[in-house]
């Protein structure tokens, strides 16, 4: 088996119509590819650790990592802080209570948005930050996922696991006073990471078909297109538990379309808008 067939047989396996949507004909074929894309390809979340955190030099070498990543008009603006202090790890995982096994997660990395350096540079050279609005916001949290990614990705490859955390933001007041985040700085993610205590499972993801476009955005067959990617992926990754299943009853085809339904069928995060503003953002 070449590079390309396993790296096509990972595709297949994730999304279920790469052979069908990539032109396998177009690529190299034999041993040319890089193998950091079969396991890209095959990468999934890791929410089970063992105890011991990675070194804190291995954490900062890779956020390091992490920060030479783009950022938009090289305004750098994202920052990373690195919990492995057992108080500080237990304040934040206090926080967290819904996502249960963060309990046995031994290192957090919270990744958050910083537009408060900008606005000091402009004080410092005495000039005036006319762009008061959204996309200052925007570009700060878009920075900062780009690093977070990179730390992912960076972390996979020497062999640790981690898994994204967005449920910081159910709390994101409190997390900042814990992480003593001032004004124009906010948290957009943490993130679990330490040594796997089991193999990763990459997860179904749509077909390419539904969300790869070429030259212009286009939705062919939509709702017959995730009808199909229920089954596939309730046949081999069924979910454990129907969500909200003592309000709203079990369903025999419960699958991603319905998950995803009753997960935002729900309030969540209604206060985050204010507390962004609170932090000096104005959203217009």
């Amino acid at each position: 088996m070449t590079d390309l067939d396993r790296l096509f047989a990972a595709l297949d396996e994730r999304y279920g119509d790469a052979g069908e949507t990539i032109d396998r004909a177009a690529l190299p074929d034999g041993d040319s590819l890089p193998s950091f894309w079969s396991r890209l390809a095959a990468r999934g979340s890791v929410r089970r650790f063992t105890p011991e955190p990675p070194p804190l030099a291995q954490l900062q070498l890779l956020a390091a990592l992490a920060l030479a990543a783009p950022t938009k008009s090289d305004l750098q603006q994202r920052d990373i802080v690195i919990i492995t202090e057992e108080r500080q790890l237990r304040a934040l995982k206090d926080l967290l209570t819904d996502q249960d096994w963060v309990k046995g997660a031994p290192a957090l990395v919270v990744f958050c948005g910083n537009h408060r350096r900008q606005r000091g540079l402009h004080e410092l050279r005495d000039h005036v930050f006319v762009n008061d609005h959204l996309d200052a916001f925007f570009n700060a949290s878009v920075d900062a996922a780009i690093a977070l990614t990179t730390f992912v990705l960076a972390a996979e490859s020497a062999g640790l696991g981690t898994c994204p955390i967005s449920a910081i933001r159910n709390r994101a007041e409190e997390a900042s006073e814990i992480l003593a985040l001032p004004d124009l700085v906010f948290p957009i993610a943490a993130l679990a990471v330490g040594h796997p205590l089991e193999s990763s499972r990459a997860s179904f993801r749509l077909p390419l078909a539904a969300t790869l476009h070429h030259d212009r955005y286009g939705e062919r067959d939509r709702e017959e297109t995730i009808v199909d990617y229920d089954r596939r992926r309730a046949a081999a990754q069924p979910y454990g538990a129907q969500r909200l299943s003592s309000e709203l009853g079990t369903n025999d085809d419960y699958g991603w379309s319905e998950d995803k339904a009753r997960q935002y069928s729900r309030p969540e995060r209604a206060d985050f808008g204010a507390f962004i503003r609170r932090k000096g953002f104005r959203l217009d």
